[in-house]
């Protein structure tokens, strides 16, 4: 039984005493593989991602630029992001998308530099990796106008309800469940996660943050993507061995096939 951690920042200062130690933990609790996210700390270094993958053969990565970093953007960066995204251990693009939520950055920079990485994803035949917070309507109309009949995608820790989660799943998203499907006032996520077809599912940490039951509250790692396989197994009525494989075999499919197939 093996599991893969689909959205990770183990690049985080949180990890800078102990990263080693913390990789090999998720090794030992079957965390074959895991996706270093590439945003790090934002421009001008969109190679943390990078930089792990080629240390570790058990990471993937990937890369771009969060909305938190929109207004950082320049020229320059997008034609950096050209050129890493066709990088051989990147096997996606992001996180992108829209925050709402602490608006770092003015909203229609955010919808700007969206729409313009969404291109660079497509040029480069990459999946996109989706952040949205309290910006589903907005995330949806520009995926509807500028990714339609693109490579797919993931909804990284997918925090909506059974709406949000049919509206993604029409466009031809995966949905990835983090810790937060393991909280108890997750009613909406938990439903989604009951709903989803089998064969778009995946599971993350997001670590180090959003640490799922029974670790909550805590630093969160790799090796406790397995609580969040448990409770998707609960939520579903299967065994763990049946999220595990079809949650790998997802990433596989979606992440993993030759750029540019189709979804």
């Amino acid at each position: 039984m093996t599991f893969i951690d689909t959205h990770c920042h183990l690049d985080s200062k949180d990890f800078d005493a102990d990263r080693e130690e913390v990789i090999r933990r998720a090794l030992d609790a079957g965390v074959e593989a895991m996706v270093a996210i590439g945003t790090g700390e934002g421009p001008p270094d969109l190679e943390a991602g990078i930089r792990l993958a080629q240390q570790h053969d058990c990471f993937y990565c990937t890369a771009g630029i969060h909305p938190h970093d929109a207004a950082k953007t320049t020229p320059e960066l997008f034609q950096k992001l050209e050129a890493l995204a066709r990088h051989p251990k990147v096997v996606a693009f992001g996180e992108i998308g829209l925050d709402y939520h602490y608006d770092f950055a003015p909203r229609d920079v955010q919808r700007d530099v969206f729409v313009e990485q969404l291109g660079i994803a497509r040029r480069a035949g990459l999946p996109v990796v989706i952040h949205t917070r309290e910006a589903w309507d907005d995330t949806f109309a520009v995926l509807e106008r500028h990714w339609a009949d693109a490579p797919g995608g993931i909804m990284h820790c997918f925090s909506g309800g059974p709406e949000q989660a049919r509206r993604a799943l029409e466009l031809g998203f995966h949905l990835s469940f983090g810790g937060i499907v393991t909280y108890p006032k997750a009613i909406e996520v938990q439903q989604a996660a009951r709903e989803a077809p089998t064969e778009r599912i995946l599971i993350e940490t997001d670590a180090p943050y959003l640490a799922p039951v029974p670790r909550r509250g805590k630093r969160n790692e790799p090796a406790f993507v397995v609580e969040t396989a448990k409770k998707l197994a609960e939520l579903r009525g299967v065994s763990v061995d049946e999220i595990a494989a079809a949650t790998t075999a997802n990433f596989q499919r979606l992440c993993l096939r030759p750029r540019g197939a189709g979804r």
